[in-house]
């Protein structure tokens, strides 16, 4: 890759602020992945985000270092990868929603047994199971291998925010960003 890895300090930030600045970075996991097109941001007093009851063992790797993995399990079923934002004690993350795959389309087809590529990983249980993030991958560092995340390419995108998904609580929060345009989202932007 020709972009520039991203650095610990470019985590150490505001959940809102990352996940918009995450659009438009690509994120490799064994050197399969995409750029991302859609993220969440949840904060330490969002009645959404799992730290919002305080520490416990599912959800301590929320509390930092910042630019750590965060993976949970979602209905029991489906992996959901997080990256940890704001300094070490905080608890904050960005959740990366959807990809535009880039790099290993082939392997993603065989993990997710679908041929287009828009369904590829357009939904974060889909990125989980098309770049085999395990749960076990929870508290990893997420700037080291095996995964791999690098800054935008140079250019304009324009970054549209609007309600989560999928939530009971703080669902009308507009805290999810999504590229404009983009054809790789789990939802319609907006």
């Amino acid at each position: 890759m020709s972009a520039a890895p991203l650095e610990r300090e470019f985590f150490a930030r505001p959940p809102r602020e990352v996940a918009a600045e995450l659009i438009g970075c690509t994120l490799l996991h064994r050197g399969i992945g995409g750029r991302i097109v859609e993220t969440e941001a949840y904060e330490r007093d969002d009645p959404a985000c799992h730290a919002f009851g305080g520490p416990t063992a599912r959800n301590a790797p929320l509390f930092g270092p910042p630019g750590m993995a965060y993976v949970y399990l979602c209905y029991g079923i489906h992996s959901m990868f997080n990256l940890v934002t704001e300094p070490s004690g905080t608890a904050a993350a960005v959740l990366v929603r959807a990809l535009e795959p880039t790099h290993g389309e082939e392997s993603m087809r065989e993990r997710r047994g679908v041929e287009d590529a828009r369904s590829l990983c357009s939904g974060p249980g889909k990125i989980c199971q098309a770049l085999g993030i395990e749960l076990a991958q929870t508290g990893m560092d997420a700037l080291a291998e095996p995964f791999e995340l690098y800054a935008p390419e140079a250019g304009e995108r324009e970054v549209v925010a609007g309600p989560r998904v999928g939530l009971t609580k703080a669902a009308d929060y507009p805290w999810r960003y999504c590229l404009a345009g983009s054809r790789h989202l789990s939802r319609p932007a907006g």
